[in-house]
């Protein structure tokens, strides 16, 4: 990685977002795998990746820092064919953490969906016990719109869900 901004599809005075391509492949399912990170989602097999890559309705996009000079995650966005104009954050997983790359994450993509997109309105779903990214989320504007209990099965046990969202007018109001 370097000042190439080939690819580039927004970024911020922090964080930048490029178009992942196959050879990203390794990058995003080991990020998604490592341990702190699995945890909190349904890890996806490569195959998985490779076929939502980037398709008219979903992409797939590394973060990396305003240089280029270090990837810090990845994010995977669904719901660009979507005639409601709702955009899904499907993925914001950080390789690295404890950065504010996370925050200027979620801040760039609530810009690019409303900004750029034009969206009605932007969610995603949180495990109910990832109180880091529910505290980020919420202090960024996105609304707790609903529990999904006992949705996902791991292993012997039951896990819920937490729906968030953020209407267009929203987020308008908290970034005059």
């Amino acid at each position: 990685m370097s000042e190439v901004t080939e690819g580039i599809i927004t970024q911020s005075s922090a964080v930048r977002f490029r178009q992942a391509a196959l050879g990203d492949l390794d990058y995003i399912v080991e990020t998604e795998h490592a341990e702190e990170n699995a945890k909190y989602v349904i890890p996806w097999p490569r195959e998985e990746h490779a076929k939502l890559l980037n398709t008219d309705n979903t992409k797939h996009f590394i973060v990396e820092t305003a240089d280029g000079g270090k990837n810090a995650g990845f994010v995977i966005v669904s719901g660009l064919k979507n005639p409601f104009q709702e955009i899904e954050f499907l993925r914001i997983i950080m390789a690295e953490k404890g950065r504010g790359y996370g925050r200027q994450t979620v801040r760039l993509l609530q810009s690019w969906a409303f900004k750029e997109l034009g969206a009605h309105r932007a969610w995603l779903d949180v495990k109910d016990y990832n109180d880091r990214a529910r505290y980020l989320y919420k202090s960024e504007g996105f609304v707790e719109e609903g529990h999904i209990r006992e949705c996902i099965k791991n292993g012997d046990s039951y896990e819920s869900l937490i729906i968030l969202g953020i209407l267009e007018h929203e987020y308008f109001a908290l970034n005059k």
